[in-house]
């Protein structure tokens, strides 16, 4: 569920690595930070009071109360809300450059967070410009999003859109060429030149893409593999694509 439809609940992210990309990159996200007692990080503790971000001392128990037992905090949890890195759909599209060196992602409808951060962070890794998130039916950005990309999410930009048929409509008209993954896609990764701006499509884990989204599709892509493999999960998928796009586009690493 996205986050605007969760404005009661609160979302915290964990773990040292996580907590300095949100400080250093956006820390107006962070409300309050709670730390071990025996905590000596004297950057992270400086780089706190720099942006003014109050801390207080995490309490034995508590940690595992607001991020889960399984989560490895590593006696950092901060508070965060998640609704500033979400970008407006038009905002994005002033700064969003129509150029064949650019590349943006569009999820549909991925439930599972941890699928989300992946793909953000691979999105980040391979140089696209953008993650373009849907405001229902998806995982919002929450801490386990956030731990799984690697805190990139507050590296790449992350854009709210409504209606994902409608955003993809908009990028035609800036001449993008919409790619959908898909298993049984027509067109195999290596024959496409991704001579034009380009925006890939993910699709649900289970269902794949909507059959209206597979439609407004202008080439859809599948991955070569070995006959013993029926699919590939949807955040590898992605990944694969992306790097077979930025390597087309070495520019885009740099």
């Amino acid at each position: 569920m996205h986050p605007k439809d969760k404005k009661k609940e609160k979302i915290y992210i964990y773990g040292r690595h996580a907590l300095m990309e949100a400080v250093l990159h956006a820390p107006h996200v962070i409300k309050k930070v709670y730390l071990a007692p025996d905590s000596r990080d004297k950057e992270l503790r400086d780089l706190l009071a720099k942006y003014k971000i109050p801390a207080a001392e995490l309490k034995q128990g508590q940690g595992s109360e607001m991020v889960g037992r399984d989560a490895a905090h590593q006696g950092v949890v901060a508070l965060m809300d998640p609704a500033p890195l979400l970008q407006n759909f038009d905002a994005f599209l002033k700064t969003l450059q129509s150029s064949p060196q650019t590349a943006i992602a569009v999820l549909g409808e991925i439930q599972d967070p941890h699928n989300v951060g992946a793909i953000i962070r691979s999105a980040a890794a391979f140089g696209l410009s953008g993650v373009l998130i849907p405001e229902h039916r998806q995982a919002g950005i929450t801490g386990a999003v956030v731990k799984a990309s690697a805190g990139m999410a507050f590296r790449i930009p992350l854009v709210s859109i409504g209606n994902v048929n409608q955003a993809l409509g908009v990028l035609k008209q800036k001449g993008f060429w919409i790619y959908g993954l898909a298993g049984n896609g027509k067109t195999t990764l290596a024959a496409e030149k991704f001579d034009a701006p380009a925006a890939f499509v993910v699709g649900n884990e289970g269902a794949g893409i909507r059959e209206k989204t597979l439609a407004a599709c202008d080439i859809t892509l599948a991955i070569p593999m070995h006959e013993r493999v029926e699919s590939l999960n949807a955040a590898v998928s992605a990944a694969v694509v992306f790097y077979e796009w930025s390597k087309r586009h070495p520019e885009s690493l740099i």
